[in-house]
C-alpha cells in the first residue's frame, strides 16, 4: 500500500533490451514502447514503474539498460528484475518468470530511487541499441481502485522479494496487531473491527495468539475457534488476516513444534479456500540459532502446504525477529541459508525508540535479497513502554513505504502501556475512532494507515 501522491518530475532514462537467441548469441530487435508511471514521490525519493513492450522478434532473455542523467539519482531497490547500477548506468536483467518476451508482450518493472537536486524526466529509449519506435507514454498514478483491500488484491503471493497481488504487482499492506487475545479479547468485536476497516482504513488484522502465558496450550480448541472467528470477521470487512502463532517464552520455537503442527493443520484446512489468510508460524525466536529456526520452519511449512498450498507463510528470524541484529549477527545467515520452501517471507520486528540506524541499515540491505514483512513494530521502546519516539517512527515508516514492505503495529488494544493505540478503558465502550480515545501512538498510526491506497491492478 502506498499513499497516492501527485505525479512529479522523475529520473531520465535510456532503455535497452537484449534478445538471447542461443547460448552465445543475441540479435537486435526493432524497437519497443515504453510506459513510465510515477506511483509516488517524497522528499529525496520516488517510486516509478517502467512497462516495456517488445515491438521486435520474440526474446528468450533480456537485459534492460538505462542511464540516470543526474549524478544524484540512485536506484534504491527494484523488482521484477535483477538490478544493478554503476555510476549513472543502471541494468535490469529479466528473471525466471518474465525472461521470455514475445512480440507485443511487456516486461513490467519498477524501482524506488533517490535523488538530490534535479530529478529530470526520461528522454531517449533504446532496444538492443536501436531507438524505440513506440513513443514514451507518461501516465499519472492510478486512482485508488474501488473495493476493499481483499477485493482489489485477491490472494497474495511472493514474487521475487515482494508481496504481490493477483495482478503480479508488488503491494504494501498496512495494519494493526491485536494484543494477546487471552488478555484483551474484549477489544476485538464488531464495532472495533468496523472502525479498523472503515475509519482506520486498515488492510490487515494480525491475530496474536500466544502459545504460552495462559494462551493456546491452556485451551487449544477454544483458541483455535477464536482465531478462526477473527479471520471471518476480517474477511467480512475486506481485510487480510495474519494468523500469528505468538511464541515468545520459551524462545526456541521447536519447544512448540507439536503444538504448531496441530494448530496449523487445523487452521490451514479450515481457511484454505479464503483469499485473506497469511500464516506467521513463529513470532519472535530468541535464544536459538538460525539453523534451529530453519529446522522448525521446514517441518511446519509442509503441514500448512498439505492443506493450503498457495497462501503466504512468514518465518520469524533470530534475535526476536531482528534478522539476528539483536543477537549481534545480521541478515547474511538467512541469505546464505534460506528456508527450503516457496512462497515464504521473513519477519522483521523493531521498536522505534530502541532500534534505530543499524537496524534500518540491516533492513535496507536485506530488502534487496529477501522478501520481508514487518509483522510487528512499536513506536516506543522494546519493553512496550516509555515515550513514543516520533522521529524514529517516522523514519521507519518512510523507509517501509519506500521499500514497499508491509507492516502491522503493536497494538490495537487498550493495554496499560504506551505502545497501545487506545487509552485504558476504551474497549469497555464503543468508540474506536475519535481522537479522545487514542494514545499518541494510536493517533500517529491512524494518520499513516488511513491515507489512500494505490494498489496496482494492471
Amino acid at each position: 500500500m502506498k499513499r497516492l501522491l501527485a505525479l512529479l518530475a522523475t529520473c531520465a532514462t535510456v532503455l535497452g533490451l537484449t534478445a538471447a537467441l542461443g547460448p552465445q548469441e543475441a540479435a537486435a530487435a526493432t524497437g519497443c514502447k515504453v510506459e513510465y508511471t510515477v506511483a509516488s514521490q517524497w522528499q529525496g525519493g520516488f517510486q516509478a514503474g517502467v512497462k516495456v513492450t517488445n515491438l521486435g522478434a520474440p526474446t528468450n532473455g533480456w537485459t534492460l539498460e538505462f542511464s540516470l542523467p543526474d549524478t544524484g539519482q540512485k536506484v534504491a531497490q527494484g523488482w521484477n528484475a535483477t538490478w544493478s547500477q554503476s555510476g549513472s548506468a543502471v541494468t535490469a536483467v529479466g528473471v525466471d518468470w518474465n525472461r521470455a518476451l514475445a512480440t507485443g508482450a511487456t516486461a513490467d518493472l519498477g524501482f524506488s530511487g533517490t535523488f538530490t537536486g534535479a530529478n529530470p524526466k526520461p528522454t531517449a529509449f533504446k532496444l538492443n541499441g536501436v531507438a524505440c519506435t513506440g513513443a514514451l507514454e507518461e501516465e499519472p498514478p492510478p486512482a485508488p481502485a474501488d473495493g476493499t483491500p481483499v477485493d482489489i488484491n485477491g490472494k497474495l503471493h511472493v514474487c521475487g522479494v515482494n508481496l504481490c497481488n493477483q495482478y503480479d504487482r508488488p503491494v504494501q499492506l498496512r495494519g494493526m496487531s491485536t494484543h494477546g487475545i487471552q488478555w484483551f479479547d474484549a477489544c476485538y468485536n464488531a464495532a472495533s473491527l468496523d472502525a479498523l476497516a472503515n475509519d482506520w482504513k486498515s488492510d490487515l488484522l494480525r491475530i496474536s495468539m500466544y502459545v504460552q502465558e495462559d494462551g493456546y496450550e491452556t485451551d487449544p480448541a477454544g483458541f483455535t475457534a477464536r482465531v478462526n472467528g477473527l479471520v471471518d470477521m476480517a474477511e467480512a470487512r475486506g481485510m487480510y488476516a495474519l494468523i500469528d502463532f505468538h511464541t515468545l517464552t520459551p524462545g526456541d520455537p521447536n519447544y512448540n513444534l507439536d503444538r504448531a503442527k496441530t494448530f496449523f493443520a487445523s487452521v490451514a484446512a479450515r481457511n484454505a479456500e479464503k483469499k485473506n489468510v497469511i500464516y506467521e508460524i513463529t513470532n519472535e525466536p530468541n535464544g536459538v540459532s538460525w539453523s534451529g529456526i530453519k529446522s522448525y520452519a521446514e517441518q511446519v511449512i509442509p503441514v500448512v502446504r498439505a492443506a493450503d498450498p498457495d497462501s503466504v507463510v512468514i518465518v520469524g528470524t533470530r534475535g526476536w525477529s531482528s534478522l539476528g541484529v539483536s543477537d549481534g549477527s545480521n541478515e547474511s545467515e538467512v541469505i546464505n541459508s534460506p528456508v527450503n520452501a516457496a512462497n515464504i517471507m521473513y519477519a522483521f520486528h523493531f521498536y522505534a525508540a530502541s532500534h534505530k540506524d543499524n537496524y534500518r541499515a540491516a533492513l535496507s540491505r536485506a530488502a534487496s535479497r529477501l522478501p520481508l514483512f514487518v509483522t510487528e513494530f512499536g513506536t516506543v521502546s522494546a519493553t512496550g513502554g516509555g515515550a513514543m519516539d516520533r522521529s524514529s517512527t517516522t523514519a521507519w515508516l518512510d523507509l517501509l513505504d519506500q521499500l514497499k514492505i508491509s507492516y502491522a503495529n503493536w497494538t490495537y488494544s487498550d493495554a496499560p502501556e504506551s505502545s497501545a493505540a487506545f487509552r485504558p478503558g476504551t474497549c469497555d465502550g464503543g468508540d474506536y475512532s475519535s481522537s479522545g480515545v487514542l494514545n499518541d501512538s494510536g493517533a500517529l498510526l491512524k494518520s499513516r494507515i488511513s491515507t489512500p491506497d494505490s494498489f496496482p491492478t494492471s
